[in-house]
């Protein structure tokens, strides 16, 4: 299990700039998630746990003062807003509704990562999610959600409650026994070796030649993270 770089939400209806910045803080060593309007943030947030975003104010709909507003209801998740609009009122305006900080454009890449870094630092400590990394899969233990980079693979419940009981005890073999006692299980061996099956097809390259989750012949099953 690992804590990845923070990961940033970029919202902006300009796709150049959206671009430019996802590339930017990318090569400065941070995850990037890119949405181009409030609703698609939302679908987003809904589905991700982020760091930190980064918020312009003038967007068709829903501006990003009334995303701003709204997300300041239900999370302490940090806020940097990103306008045209230079004006004291401005500032104040996104300040008030809770927004973190405030950069005026045009504005230099580096200010905004030194700006990036300080919010970050500020930032009130939370639990870092708790991650298994399997290749370019991750899944996170706490909210049940296998990730192939921001799209989730779905899972039942069944598979979800074995993955799960697999990566509390990663490295170590947990029997068929076991692992038909979870809530979503049927309640059968065979059962747990059809979930299993079908996890494979989900997370390995060759099923057939599983990588991540192992057979322990006469123990169980293994599930051997990155």
């Amino acid at each position: 299990m690992t804590a990845e770089p923070p990961h940033i939400l970029v919202v902006d209806d300009d796709t150049r700039l959206r671009a430019l910045l996802k590339k930017y803080l990318s090569d400065q060593g941070f995850r990037v998630t890119v949405a181009g309007d409030a609703r698609e943030a939302r679908e987003r947030l809904g589905g991700l746990a982020f760091d930190l975003i980064i918020c312009d104010i003038m967007m068709p709909g829903e501006s990003g003062l009334d995303l701003t507003r709204s997300l300041r209801a239900e999370s302490r998740v940090p806020i940097l807003l990103l306008t045209a609009m230079g004006e004291p009122r401005d500032r104040i305006a996104g300040l008030e509704l809770g927004a973190d900080d405030y950069l005026p454009k045009p504005f230099e890449p580096r200010e905004l990562v030194l700006r990036v870094q300080s919010i970050l630092r500020r930032a009130p400590a939370e639990d870092s999610p708790r991650l298994v990394r399997l290749g370019r899969l991750r899944f996170d233990l706490d909210r049940r959600l296998l990730l192939r980079g921001s799209e989730e693979i779905r899972l039942t419940a069944a598979e979800s409650d074995l993955l799960a009981a697999l990566g509390e005890r990663a490295g170590e073999a947990v029997s068929r026994d076991e692992l038909s006692q979870q809530p979503a299980a049927e309640g059968s061996g065979r059962a747990v070796d059809v979930q299993i099956t079908r996890l494979r097809r989900k997370i390995e390259a060759d099923p057939r030649f599983p990588r991540y989750l192992q057979t322990v012949r006469g123990r169980g099953y293994l599930l051997r993270p990155d």
